[in-house]
């Protein structure tokens, strides 16, 4: 078992689990469990009828007409996919999540975005899926033969920390469903932080003992629910900023935010800083950031 920030922020079961790779001359039952592996990691999760099948690509893999890569290609380019993740989000949120399905990370910055946003106008769906699966990150990483993985929160070279805290706030454990697990709906998640580009706040998904961070969301604006403490800086002149989540109503089955954003924002002289901290958790809160001003 994992234990620490893994266990923590979600992804003690990626962390756990070795990456599949398919072996010619493999049973039947290894290659049903390589398919049950592309449907969870291609469809972000979500769950899959069996009518939703794709039963001409299964037999194709099964017979060994397809490798790994190809029958993800073939997923990819599916009515299934399309529908949950193309014809029903807007451009950047499925820009994103292609991102998170086929190279296991998310976007760099917004060249990245801009660049598949282009792809889509100029070369249509089929030209943006083969994107990913034709590029030399993917070949480099998986091959043919690898299921794709989450590999966006492990620390490597050339991939920055704001990287790094993106991927928390793309996937919120492993529990968790990109059809209908976040907390923004169909908007991109990311959004601006991509753009500046800028760290987001990485707070413990809702599959925490705890419940810690549960219902935690980026404000829509920098002030969103903002509270001043104070009229301005105290004796020594400093003021900090506190962002808070995981508010909850005590006594409850689920526990449900008391506001309608998550967040909520404290200005806070230095001097009532200590007990605004003390306050803060005593009434269930959860601070997710403290920035000087």
């Amino acid at each position: 078992m994992t234990f620490g920030p893994a266990s923590r922020l979600g992804v003690a079961l990626f962390e756990e689990t070795d990456p599949i790779e398919f072996i010619p001359g493999q049973s039947d039952d290894a290659k049903e469990a390589i398919i049950r592996a592309v449907y969870r990691q291609i469809l972000g999760n979500a769950y899959v009828m069996e009518s939703e099948r794709a039963s001409v690509p299964e037999s194709q893999f099964k017979n060994g007409e397809l490798s790994v890569r190809e029958f993800v290609r073939a997923i990819a380019k599916s009515d299934l996919y399309s529908s949950r993740f193309f014809e029903t989000t807007p451009r950047y949120r499925f820009i994103e999540l292609n991102f998170k399905h086929f190279l296991g990370r998310t976007p760099k910055d917004l060249e990245e975005m801009r660049m598949h946003s282009d792809l889509l106008d100029n070369g249509g769906y089929e030209a943006e899926i083969d994107s990913y699966l034709d590029s030399d990150e993917y070949q480099a990483t998986f091959g043919e033969y690898f299921v794709p993985y989450l590999r966006g929160y492990k620390t490597d070279a050339g991939i920055s920390m704001v990287g790094f805290t993106h991927i928390f706030a793309m996937q919120r454990g492993a529990s968790s469903s990109d059809l209908k697990g976040s907390l923004s709906g169909i908007s991109p998640v990311l959004n601006r932080n991509v753009i500046n580009p800028t760290p987001m706040p990485v707070v413990a998904p809702s599959a925490g003992a705890s419940g810690d961070g549960w219902s935690f969301q980026e404000s829509t604006t920098r002030d969103a629910g903002l509270t001043r403490l104070g009229a301005g800086a105290g004796d020594s002149g400093k003021v900090f900023r506190i962002e808070v989540t995981g508010y909850s109503s005590p006594g409850k089955v689920n526990r449900i935010s008391k506001f309608r954003r998550s967040n909520k924002v404290y200005y806070v002289p230095f001097e009532r800083l200590s007990d605004e901290y003390k306050r803060i958790h005593a009434t269930g809160g959860v601070i997710s950031s403290i920035t000087p001003c």
